[in-house]
Parts: C-alpha cells; structure tokens; sequence
C-alpha cells in the first residue's frame, strides 16, 4: 500500500470510532439510570471520548455481577420460604395506619419480615461499645459472625482480636468479613491480616477487587455492612468500624478527629435477620451456603416487645431498598423528623422528602457534622444546606473536632431506623448496607436521649450566617454537589 494513503486512512478510521462511541453512547447510556446521572456521563463522553468511554467501563454499572445478584436472589428466596407466617409482632397500642404498607414494601424489597418479641440496648459511647462486642465474643459457645467495613488491629481493637482468638482455642467457629478496599485503605491492613491467619478464625475479604485472580467488579461497590452476632442469640448493628476512633491516620490524629458512633445490641427474633445477612455475604464470597445457622430465634427475655425488621440494600438488589424506605417514611410522618447522618448528600427524591415534610409545619431536624473527614462529601452535603433551610429543616452542627458519625433517625413517636446506612448517593446506590427499622417505645426513647445529648451540645445554623459564608465556599460546594451526580 501507498504510504499517502496510510495517515487519511488513520484518520477515517479513528473519525469512525469516535462517532460510533458516541452513538453507542447515547443508546447505552441512558438506559435505567437518572437523567442527571445520564447527562453527565454523556458529557464526560463527549468531552473527551476514550477516556470518557473508558472510565464509563470501568465505573458506568452500579450493579454487581449477575453470578453474586444471582445468590442474592437464592437467598431472598430461601429467606420468604423459611419466615412465611414468622410476623408475629404486637398491635398494642395500634399501629399508625400507615405502617404495615411500609412493613410490606421492606418485605417486597428485601425478603425479611417484622419479627416482634424483640430487646435493644444501645451504646453511644465508643469504647463502651467495644467493649460491649470483646464482652459477647468472651461469651460465645457455638459461632461467632463478625462483618466489618474496616476491620484493624491497634490497641484499641485488640482486646476484641484476642477475644476472637480465646473464642478459636475453645472451639467456637469465628468467621470474620472485611470489606478488601476500605480495610486496605486502613493504616495496618498486613497486620491484621496476619493477625486473623494467625488466630485461625476463617475469614475474607468482601468484594475483593483482585483482577489477577479473576475477582473484579466496579472497585466503589463496597459493602459497608457492620455487624457482629453471637451464637445466633444476640447481635450488633450500627454506624462503628472496628478501629481506633481516630481510625490511625496521620491527618485525622494531627487535626484531633475522633469518631462518635452508635451501635445497638438486640436480642430476640431480629437476631436471625441479621445472621441471615451474615449468611448471605459468606455465601457470596465463599460459595458455603451456613443453611443451619439460619435459624429462628426465641423472643428475648428482657420483655422489650419491640418490633423490629431488617432492611438490606446494595447494588445486590433491583432497587435501592434503604432510600424507598427513608423516603416512605419521610412521607408518611405526621409531627416530627429527626436525621442523624454523617454525610447528607440526598437525591432529589429524598430533597423532596424531607423539605416537603419541614413545608407541611412537621418539626424537621438534621445533625450533621461541624467538620468531616471527606472534603468532597462534606462540600456536596453544605450545598444542600440552604433549600434545607429556606423550607424549614432546622440545621443542627455537631462541634469539631468529633466527627458526628452515627447513622439514625426518628419517626414521630413510632418508628426509627438506625444501621450503616448514609443518606447519600454511595450507601443508596453503591454500598451493601443493613438498616434496622424498630417499632417500640422504649426504642424511640432511648434514641431521643441520644439526641437530646446531641442537641446540648451543637450548635443551630441560621439561613442568614449560611448565607453570609465566603464566595470561595459558595464555590467549592456547588462543584462538589456536581461531581456527586455521577454514579
């Protein structure tokens, strides 16, 4: 061939790419995704076509692959077999009218029932609550199922570690999961793994992004899950790592940040809920299906009567199960909304929510953090801050150096929900999280008590000081809300 024919001939070929790429774009990337997310995927396309492209393979799925969505739904199916007729909870006093359909779209969505019958004891202190978990595996006769987002050994963390390892030498089976990016992140990550080898607990690492050895999906679906069950009888959920509450950086342990989490002990039913998490993320990571570790649980002898029900969600499931639930609720309350959320990034679903709540005279609250340890998030979430605050939300800042990192809120009198669960895009559409719904006065108290010591010590944000915030600040948000959009 000619060589004066090889650079137009170069040239029409990569002519022919670039328009077939953004055809391909245009039919491939709107399908089931939000307009916004959509666009802005076209524009990166678009602007800069085979990175754009390129980083659209790697990033553009939300969802896992079919192989793990496929377990999911084996499990699910197992899960509504084996609890059919298990909604044994209590009417009096009489539920709001507006529950049971809500009771009914978690069981749609996420397979688990209300169970009744049910105790929780909750831990707002950080090494309280650590100690409470080393205290249960101390305990332990038959299994212990702990699954962490970050799992690390310090010295914070080594009592629980050498509780694992008591636990082991007498006997007791340990299986421990650990999220492989965020574990990895952690300072220590190769001594806790030789620790857990050492130990003898079986382990892994969920959803491990190990490409050599044919282990690979979308590497920001993570499983943010946290929680801890002992002998199938008693369990822990909530917002804590296992981990210093400085988490052992140099940046977090130079600007003085220390985390302020909520865990939750239940006891009764609720605890098989749980498990069966536990069970399903075992299964999926290890191929072992522990069918007898499924079982039933007795109701708890502490007499607490709570009705409680676990709501999974991911990229595991067809829709996202905790932000149709958040807002069903948002919707359905009737005299107040109080959210506690380290990172507040809502969809424009949840905006509607929650500003149309606080515009129905609802008393709306939010607390968030004064300072954050996520620059991008903490920008995003202040760019919300005042359409929250032009409809009515009042705005509660947790003073630094804490990072406000507990993840609940409160319905009314009637219901409140607390887990692992953000209120930001990544926990409804990329993260594995467990959110816990409870139905119980004695539950609703206690929270409330936790807010009442929030409340004290934080300090309201007024529309008219937001408003009078830097320009280099106004700016920062609004690009950090932009970049939230693409998931």
């Amino acid at each position: 061939m000619d060589s004066a024919w090889i650079v137009p001939l170069v040239a029409a070929l990569a002519i022919i790419v670039d328009v077939t790429v953004r055809v391909v774009a245009l039919i491939v990337v709107p399908i089931n995704r939000r307009p916004q997310t959509a666009a802005a995927w076209l524009l990166a396309i678009f602007l800069i076509p085979y990175v754009g492209f390129l980083l659209f393979l790697l990033l553009g799925s939300t969802k896992l692959p079919k192989q793990r969505r496929d377990k999911q739904l084996e499990i699910n199916k197992y899960i509504i077999e084996t609890t059919d007729g298990m909604e044994d909870v209590s009417v009096d006093p009489p539920w709001p009218d507006w529950l049971r359909p809500v009771v009914e779209l978690n069981r749609t969505l996420g397979a688990m029932p209300l169970v009744g019958g049910n105790s929780a004891r909750m831990y707002p202190d950080y090494d309280e609550s650590l100690e409470a978990m080393t205290q249960a595996v101390n305990e332990a006769k038959r299994f212990v199922h702990a699954e962490f987002y970050i799992i690390s050994l310090d010295p914070t963390t080594k009592p629980f570690f050498d509780a694992l390892e008591s636990a082991v030498q007498r006997g007791v089976t340990v299986r421990v999961l650990l999220d492989h990016i965020a574990s990895l992140r952690a300072p220590g990550y190769r001594r806790t793994i030789r620790a857990l080898k050492r130990i003898g607990v079986e382990w892994q690492l969920m959803l491990p992004v190990q490409p050599w050895r044919g282990r690979y999906q979308r590497p920001d679906l993570r499983n943010h899950r946290k929680l801890l069950v002992i002998d199938g009888i008693r369990a822990f959920t909530g917002s804590q790592n296992m981990i210093d509450r400085s988490y052992n950086k140099p940046g977090n342990i130079k600007r003085g940040l220390r985390w302020k989490d909520v865990m939750v002990r239940f006891d009764g039913p609720i605890v098989a809920g749980i498990n069966a998490l536990f069970v399903t993320d075992w299964y999926s990571e290890t191929d072992e299906l522990l069918l007898r570790e499924t079982q039933p649980v007795a109701d708890s002898e502490e007499r607490q009567g709570l009705d409680a029900q676990v709501v999974p969600s991911g990229p595991g499931f067809d829709g996202e199960n905790n932000l149709r639930l958040f807002n069903a609720l948002l919707y359905n309350a009737q005299e107040r909304i109080i959210v506690t959320s380290p990172y507040f990034v809502p969809d424009d679903s949840m905006l509607y929510a929650i500003t149309t709540a606080a515009q129905r005279g609802l008393d709306v609250q939010l607390f968030v953090s004064e300072v954050a340890d996520q620059p991008a998030v903490y920008h995003a979430q202040r760019s919300y801050y005042e359409v929250l605050l032009r409809a009515g939300v009042r705005i509660w800042l947790y003073p630094a150096p804490t990072v406000l990192h507990a993840k609940h809120f409160t319905i009314d009198e009637d219901v409140a929900v607390i887990g692992s669960s953000n209120m930001d895009m990544r926990s409804f559409s990329l993260n594995l999280e467990i959110s816990i719904m409870v139905r119980g006065a004695t539950f609703i108290t206690a929270l409330r008590e936790i807010e009442d010591g929030y409340r004290e010590v934080s300090r309201e944000l007024t529309l008219d000081e937001w408003l009078e915030r830097p320009f280099r600040s106004k700016v920062l948000d609004n690009l950090a809300r932009l970049s939230s959009v693409v998931q």
